[in-house]
């Protein structure tokens, strides 16, 4: 059943926004897998894979690990598309969901968007601001699985598990902090046009997407 996904080992219930698995594999103008340069990528990367899963987790590690986090690099540039984050190679979470989305997307496996409700750090009057990471559809094994291409700094620890989920940040649940359940099919509408509004990552960092 593509709707629901049952609790497993190490998961929370989650829940697809759409039954229909086309849904998640759009190209539209944010991820625009149908780029040449986003194609071509993906084929790349990919092409002496035959396996889902290992082009799926192929895909997931080259994002986490060749695209820095454009905080942790240092880089005071916004990006939003995922031919964006491919031509400047960084972005920040949301972004870099985005590519991720988009290469998967042009090999054929369903990927979708999640969003974490974080404290900001370090904390500033208990704000509340986004987080944005991944939901895939592996068609071989008919079930979906979250992951977050982030960026492994800092102490972050985020892989690729079919077994117990590990995601790049802990919550604390006393804090307000929470994941949604929802695998969204595009990426949130308040997400884009923050990443949309600002040119500098230090003025959009002044003004992070919140809980929606």
């Amino acid at each position: 059943m593509v709707g629901r996904i049952s609790r497993e080992k190490g998961r929370k219930v989650m829940l697809c926004e759409s039954e229909n698995l086309d849904d998640y594999l759009v190209s539209d103008p944010v991820v625009d897998w149908k780029t040449p340069v986003v194609q071509q990528a993906a084929f790349h990367l990919t092409r002496s894979l035959s396996d889902d899963v290992e082009k799926a987790r192929c895909l997931y590690e080259w994002v986490r690990d060749t695209i820095p986090h454009s905080n942790d690099a240092g880089i005071d540039l916004v990006t939003c598309t995922a031919s964006e984050v491919l031509q400047h190679a960084t972005g920040i979470c949301f972004a870099k969901s985005h590519l991720l989305a988009a290469l998967l997307r042009a090999v054929n496996i369903p990927a979708g968007f999640c969003y974490q409700v974080l404290r900001l750090d370090p904390p500033v009057n208990n704000q509340l601001v986004l987080h944005g990471f991944n939901g895939i559809h592996l068609p071989s094994l008919g079930r979906w699985i979250r992951i977050d291409p982030r960026g492994n700094t800092g102490g972050i620890d985020a892989q690729f598990s079919l077994e117990a989920e590990q995601l790049a940040f802990s919550m604390d649940p006393a804090a307000g902090e929470f994941i949604y359940d929802t695998i969204f099919a595009a990426p949130a509408p308040s997400v884009v046009d923050r990443l949309r509004k600002y040119n500098s990552r230090t003025a959009l960092w002044r003004d992070l997407p919140g809980p929606f």
